[in-house]
Formats: structure tokens, C-alpha cells, sequence
């Protein structure tokens, strides 16, 4: 059964940073594609940042550009978004997500998609 567990949120102050951290069990985590979403109340979930299973192609959303970065450690199954100069608008529950797509026995594709549990990044003075 594969599982994703997010760790590394906290409060911050403004200009300060935070790594968080997604490890998969459960599966080949070098195959997934992870992306790290954020939700705040009453705002629907954005698309952060994202990572190819071999590291060399990443995204992030406009406003996170040039302060966050994305890696990924596939001996270790670990994958990790370093945010950096974060402002109060960071605030959000952070979610990474692992998502795979595989062909059945049919022919047709499958897609696997896995979530973690969430972690909190609060930024306040």
C-alpha cells in the first residue's frame, strides 16, 4: 500500500524559510510525479510547485517563483520544497501529491494517485 507523509511545517516569521518533506512507502518513488498543492480556508487548492520522477523538470506557481525550489532524493524516496522569503500569504495547509500512470493488461492507462496528510505553514510577525 503505498503512503506519503509530509513533515517540516512550523510558523515562521516573514523572510524567514521551511523545507518540507513528502516520503513515499510503498512503491517506486523514482516512477511518481510529485506535486505540492496548498490550501487556505475558503480558497480552493493551488498547485505550488511540481517534479518529474528523474528531477529535471519542475514548476511552480507565479508567486512562488524565485523563492521556492523543488528536489528530490530518490534513494531516499524523499521529496522537498524549500520555501524561502515566505510572506504571510504563504499561510496554507501544504499537501504533496504522488501521482503515476500505468498501462493495464488491456492496453489503457491507469492512473495512481496518492496524498499526504497535510502539513501547516504559518507566516506571521
Amino acid at each position: 500500500q503505498v503512503q506519503l507523509v509530509e513533515s517540516g511545517g512550523g510558523s515562521v516569521q516573514p523572510g524567514g524559510s521551511l523545507r518540507l518533506s513528502c516520503v513515499l512507502s510503498g512503491d517506486t518513488f523514482s516512477i511518481y510525479l510529485i506535486t505540492w498543492y496548498r490550501r487556505t480556508p475558503g480558497k480552493e487548492l493551488d498547485k505550488v510547485a511540481g517534479i518529474s520522477g528523474s528531477g529535471d523538470i519542475t514548476n511552480f506557481l507565479a508567486s512562488v517563483k524565485g523563492r521556492f525550489t523543488v528536489s528530490r532524493d530518490n534513494a531516499k524516496n524523499t521529496a522537498y520544497l524549500h520555501m524561502n522569503s515566505l510572506k504571510p500569504e504563504d499561510t496554507a495547509v501544504y499537501y504533496c501529491n504522488a501521482q503515476k500512470i500505468e498501462k493495464t493488461e488491456w492496453g489503457t492507462l491507469k492512473p495512481y494517485d496518492y496524498w499526504g496528510q497535510g502539513t501547516q505553514v504559518t507566516v506571521s510577525s
